[in-house]
């Protein structure tokens, strides 16, 4: 079965075809700068790039261009359109209509309602999937929530102190996100542990917990892991489900993000608006664009560019880094507790696999919760490497994991047309 994992912008396209007997990947293009004269298209394939440089209208064009070049009679992958069994998406927020599923009217109009959430997200994949539902009615579309995987968050964990009304009505809860990337983590890492834990969960179990009937090994493996880019989050997991997630309602929530602000008491809003005399629609649209990183530093949202700054006297980019590392400290806190403790930390994404003083502050003076952080092998982990970073006397792993949300995506697209 062949799979087509799709990730929309406003304005580009980007691919990965799977082959799913095997899990490889055929084949990955994109196409960036849609619906302006000259749209910059590429596609990878056995090792052979193809570039190209033409108009491409909207996002139905630019998957129509993605087929006619996977079955293209020289370079191709594919015989014909047919092989394609589904088109997945990476889809953001729908409410209560979570999960995994094939793309219906339903499912658009709640994602369109709910725009207000993830405003870079909703309206764009809202708007692509109907144009590839009209464009393409033979291939199913199936849209991977980001929620998905946080649907095991227990209530304690997801509900806000709101009037109880609200979050049955109005849908108001914590639903966590990065769903595709954490499921991945958790999985990849259950993988490397293995049996290295195995021991170590039965000692533990006849010291610390001899009546309870729970499975042992990585079945039971408490794991944190740290998904740090563009937009950040961290996830407490055991066994493999999500028990917290500190995305909350919204994808804005959480840790500060590059430009997005985290975490803001709503009460401070009235004083914004009063004292800067804009609308409630400015100060939100500032709170996640000129918010995060960028707002703190003055300077930037990139963690790449505040490191350099910082190396060179610029106090605000020095204090952007340092509330980042507060912020991700508090939270790591927050989920040893609700685990009792970890086997496993990951450090992902963008920021997560490459800067070792963001992996080095996180870990910083952890000892007291078994957290210790070999820093030589810190500095040394190579890009896109799966590297282990913590000491050997470390009571809990240290990892440098790339995630691969596709992958996820292609998996839960094959389960859901398979089901259909």
């Amino acid at each position: 079965m062949k799979v087509l994992v799709a990730n929309l912008g406003s304005t580009s396209f980007k691919y990965r075809l799977f082959d799913m007997s095997d899990e490889s990947q055929l084949a990955r293009g994109g196409i960036d700068r849609i619906g302006q004269p000259a749209s910059a298209c590429f596609v990878e394939i056995g090792g052979r790039r193809e570039e190209s440089t033409l108009p491409v209208g909207d996002h139905a064009a630019a998957v129509r261009m993605c087929l006619d070049q996977l079955t293209h009679a020289e370079y191709g992958c594919l015989k014909s359109v047919s092989e394609v069994a589904a088109i997945g998406f990476k889809a953001v927020f729908a409410g209560n209509l979570s999960g995994v599923r094939i793309v219906t009217d339903e499912l658009l109009a709640k994602m369109e309602d709910f725009s207000d959430i993830a405003p870079a997200h909703n309206p764009m994949y809202a708007k692509a999937m109907r144009q590839l539902r009209s464009a393409f009615p033979e291939i199913p579309l199936v849209a991977a929530l980001e929620t998905a995987f946080h649907e095991t968050i227990p209530p304690e964990n997801r509900l806000y102190a709101i009037p109880y009304e609200w979050s049955e009505e109005y849908e108001i809860k914590r639903w966590g996100f990065h769903g595709a990337s954490h499921r991945y983590l958790n999985t990849r890492v259950a993988q490397l542990v293995g049996e290295s834990l195995r021991d170590s969960y039965s000692e533990r179990a006849a010291d610390v917990d001899r009546t309870a009937n729970v499975s042992r090994g990585t079945t039971d493996l408490r794991v944190i892991t740290c998904h740090l880019g563009g937009s950040n989050s961290l996830c407490a997991a055991r066994g493999g489900k999500s028990l917290a997630n500190s995305l909350g309602m919204s994808p804005q929530t959480g840790l500060p993000h590059n430009n997005r602000v985290g975490d803001f008491d709503p009460f401070a809003l009235p004083i914004i608006l009063r004292k800067s005399g804009k609308t409630l629609a400015q100060v939100l649209e500032e709170l996640s664009s000129k918010g995060g990183l960028l707002g703190v530093s003055g300077l930037s949202g990139d963690a790449r560019d505040l490191e350099d700054a910082a190396a060179k006297g610029h106090a605000r980019a020095k204090l952007a880094l340092d509330v980042f590392i507060a912020s991700i400290r508090h939270y790591l806190g927050g989920y040893l507790t609700i685990l009792g403790g970890a086997d496993a930390i990951v450090f992902s994404g963008g920021i997560g696999e490459n800067s070792s003083l963001i992996r080095s502050g996180v870990c910083r003076n952890m000892g007291w919760a078994g957290i210790e952080l070999d820093e030589v092998a810190n500095t040394k982990v190579a890009r896109g490497s799966e590297a282990k970073i913590s000491t050997d006397s470390s009571k809990t792993q240290i990892w440098v994991l790339p995630t691969n949300e596709e992958i996820v995506v292609a998996r839960q697209s094959v389960e859901a047309v398979t089901r259909k």
